[in-house]
């Protein structure tokens, strides 16, 4: 899916199916903040118990935390928050549309590599077997000119921003002719940067309030807590410690559903290890990280790596893993050598010395960081996204079906009996107390068993049980698979290893 529709559609089912619902909707909502409903909920929870199991439970040198949202406000003076945390905002005059710049001009270079593509697929088509897709591309005028293109905007683009230049990054989006997707002109404002840090106070008057941030990341508290962390655990570089926690942003160009929220959960893990090792560990992090995505089963070509031009202050380098959203490839998550920047901002700014001894070396150091950061959301969104499919069947119907990988649907095993009589529901019920402790389970016995089939479908539960008149003569019922509709006739036995064997976190863990 690639397009505004399939987004509307998403939405739509969203909301229909109990999944993600406007926040506060009887008082028109609020812009960019969303509810999770019962089904969303427990997507979330799986993906995060899947995160959290596969991060920490199944690695012994990394620990967890779970830091508090408010923070003293000279943390965000150390981290480069209050001076640097900005968005480089434009606005089209036309339409009264306001834009993050770089954005733009990444959506602009997004269409450069589309045209870059299409030369080399036409190519490919043109001289099938016999195409030598390196040497087209290394040696074709038409993709080494849209190469240089694109590397020239890329290096104008971040020289721009690394020096704060944003007459630049307008005069650059001015030369590209980027237009409003909404006016359709160029008809652009100055560039200029906009905190994203939401502010508060604290105390009980306004004589002793104390301003605060809520936090607009996790990785702070990992932060400020980690040389105690390390004592308490008895850890030893290298190390890491997650978390997984709220952060907000005060997102002035917040869209795309909960692709780009002012609330939102992080799921983040900083990995403490010894300076001039972090190229090592950066490409460590990097393939561990892919490798967790693709365990989930959803198809490889959705993936990919960017690594960034543009630098954040605390970065020496830094990749994204994108995803194909329904609008494009975008970031969702991040890997980031974060140097020694925080630590020794906060130690300098603190007084207090942080530093990790090593006693193998009687030496103290302030150790080096490699951070993976990934948005709870957009991960929820990339499951949902690339789940959703709206199939026609043989018999000239249609379903809409979530094909969510097993382990993490919110639903494991809907359990229908086939009449509301003769004993059935009383066995659906015992069947769904006996295995209620292992999976979710959900018990349905409203309208024909076809109408409860699709409903069960729409929020991607993998399998269906129904029990029927034959249930009662030979203890078996009818297991229904949601991706490819066959049924067949199971036993209690037989349940038990599906359950084992195809629905648990524990299946992926130890694939």
């Amino acid at each position: 899916m690639e397009d505004g529709e399939s987004l509307k559609k998403i939405i739509s089912h969203s909301k229909e199916y109990g999944f993600v619902i406007p926040s506060s909707e009887i008082y028109e909502g609020l812009n960019a903040v969303y509810d999770y409903a019962h089904n969303g909920v427990l997507l979330k929870n799986n993906i995060r118990e899947y995160w959290w199991k596969s991060m920490v439970q199944m690695n012994q040198d990394i620990i967890g935390v779970d830091s508090a949202i408010f923070m003293h406000p000279k943390t965000w003076i150390a981290s480069g928050h209050v001076e640097a945390f900005n968005d480089p905002l434009i606005d089209n005059k036309d339409s009264k549309k306001r834009y993050r710049a770089d954005v733009l001009i990444e959506d602009y270079l997004e269409k450069q590599r589309n045209k870059l593509n299409k030369e080399v697929l036409k190519a490919k088509k043109k001289f099938g077997d016999k195409f030598d897709e390196n040497e087209f591309i290394t040696t074709n005028k038409r993709v080494l000119e849209l190469n240089d293109r694109i590397k020239s905007i890329n290096e104008r683009m971040a020289d721009g921003f690394k020096n704060n230049n944003l007459n630049d990054i307008e005069n650059l989006i001015n030369e590209l002719e980027i237009k409003c997707p909404v006016s359709g002109t160029s008809n652009w404002t100055e560039v200029r940067q906009f905190n994203l840090m939401f502010k508060t106070n604290l105390g009980a008057s306004s004589d002793s309030n104390m301003e605060l941030y809520l936090r607009p990341e996790t990785a702070q508290g990992i932060f400020l807590n980690y040389l105690t962390l390390q004592k308490t655990s008895r850890m030893k570089i290298p190390f890491g410690i997650a978390q997984i926690g709220k952060a907000f942003r005060n997102e002035i160009v917040a869209r795309q559903f909960i692709f780009r929220m002012r609330e939102f959960e992080q799921m983040e893990m900083q990995f403490f290890i010894k300076p001039g090792t972090q190229d090592k560990w950066y490409k460590h992090w990097k393939e561990k990280r892919m490798e967790w995505h693709l365990s989930l089963g959803i198809e490889k070509n959705n993936y990919r790596f960017h690594d960034h031009e543009k630098l954040a202050h605390y970065a020496d380098a830094a990749s994204d893993i994108e995803f194909k959203f329904p609008f494009g490839f975008k970031e969702l998550e991040g890997i980031h050598s974060r140097t020694d920047f925080d630590l020794k901002s906060h130690e300098k700014l603190s007084g207090k010395k942080i530093q990790y001894f090593d006693t193998e070396k009687n030496e103290s150091y302030t150790p080096f960081v490699i951070e993976t950061s990934i948005g709870l959301d957009r991960m929820f969104l990339s499951v949902l996204s690339s789940s959703y499919s709206n199939e026609n069947l043989e018999d000239g119907s249609s379903r809409v079906v979530l094909k969510i990988p097993k382990q993490i649907a919110p639903v494991k095993i809907a359990v229908l009996p086939l009449l509301k009589k003769d004993g059935l529901p009383e066995i659906a019920k015992e069947l769904l107390n006996e295995f209620s402790s292992e999976v979710n389970l959900s018990y349905d016995e409203k309208d024909a068993i076809g109408r409860r089939y699709r409903r069960q479908d729409a929020i991607g539960t993998p399998y269906c049980i129904t029990i029927d008149h034959k249930t009662l003569e030979d203890n078996t019922f009818t297991l229904r698979d949601r991706d490819s509709m066959g049924q067949k006739r199971i036993n209690k036995d037989e349940l038990i290893n599906i359950v084992k064997d195809e629905l648990t976190i524990n299946n992926l863990l130890n694939n």
